[in-house]
């Protein structure tokens, strides 16, 4: 199933995850870019703390505010949001018990750390929590603030905890302002506002892990909306010669006379004999790699390798391909 599935066009909260290395914040940045045109407003989160998002949009590193990032392309625009454990601790104590002034000297004596320590699942709350405020923000009005938001989530090996720990805190704390979010957000991640997209690259480790995060999400009731191909290869040769030029058997004679007429140095066959070895070589072993995801029965979206790079054009590049797939 190729594409942007119908039941993704009703999720507000987008959440990217994928192995590392495989280009998860960067293609959520163009997801973002993706959801915003024609107009939308939305809100791209951060909360592994690397300011990742910054440096993708070449900017100085995020306050625990939200900035507008980027203008998406027909208009709408994208904010960003670098989630602070320790100031969504001081928000979290200022909201639910009314502790300003003495937030700020828990902070200072440590309480931030000690908490977090002695309630490990307490920090994952505090990020999901803060998603789950953004998605539910509502203007005076009545109409919600951000259209989507779409959070740069941890690589697969953490996405599971990650998301599931809400549940655990849950059972922890038996009632209270901590029992309420933690309800909170189990209900909004398990509802059709929430979908979970994984990046993955045509490439047998991070093909393996994606399959271990379907799995696992599935176990516990967070089923995966998309499985997102970043960086594939193009294909630049009819499928008939990909075995003969893996194998080095294309016709370097045919290609020197073909160099030649083309007003080219002939001399060149030789290296292009094997470039193209190389490309037909990772284009079939992309190829198995894609039957396999395939295989997964879950919509599939494919992005380009970015030859240039990866830069702020190039995040509009995936941009470009999203739509086509039918991001909106």
């Amino acid at each position: 199933m190729l594409g942007w599935p119908d039941n993704a066009r009703q999720a507000r909260l987008h959440i990217v995850s994928g192995k590392g290395g495989t280009g998860k914040t960067t293609v959520a940045a163009a997801l973002a870019l993706a959801l915003a045109s024609g107009g939308r407003r939305v809100l791209l989160i951060e909360v592994e703390e690397r300011q990742a998002i910054a440096q993708l949009f070449d900017l100085p590193p995020l306050p625990y505010e939200e900035r507008k990032v980027a203008l998406a392309p027909g208009g709408g625009e994208v904010r960003a949001l670098a989630i602070d454990v320790e100031a969504a601790l001081m928000e979290y104590f200022a909201l639910f018990y009314n502790l300003g002034f003495a937030g700020r000297t828990l902070k200072k004596m440590g309480a931030v750390e000690f908490a977090t320590t002695l309630a490990p699942g307490l920090r994952d709350v505090l990020l999901t929590g803060k998603a789950k405020e953004c998605v539910n923000r509502k203007t005076k009005d009545g109409n919600y603030v951000y259209d989507a938001v779409v959070m740069d989530a941890p690589p697969t090996g953490r996405i599971v905890s990650f998301l599931n720990v809400t549940v655990a805190m849950s059972d922890l704390a038996r009632k209270g302002p901590i029992r309420n979010q933690a309800d909170g957000v189990v209900n909004l991640l398990h509802s059709p506002d929430t979908m979970v997209h994984l990046v993955t690259l045509l490439q047998e480790m991070p093909v393996s892990e994606t399959i271990e995060a379907i799995a696992q999400l599935g176990e516990v009731g967070l089923p995966v909306g998309t499985l997102i191909v970043n960086a594939a290869a193009g294909d630049y040769l009819p499928e008939h010669a990909l075995a003969a030029a893996a194998q080095s058997g294309l016709d370097e004679t045919d290609l020197a006379a073909g160099l030649k007429k083309a007003g080219l140095n002939p001399a060149l066959a030789t290296g292009l004999m094997a470039e193209a070895a190389e490309h037909a070589i990772k284009v079939m072993a992309e190829a198995e790699c894609a039957e396999i995801v395939a295989a997964q029965g879950l919509p599939v979206m494919t992005l380009p390798y970015l030859t240039d790079g990866v830069d702020l054009g190039g995040v509009f590049d995936l941009t470009e391909k999203l739509t086509e797939q039918g991001v909106r």
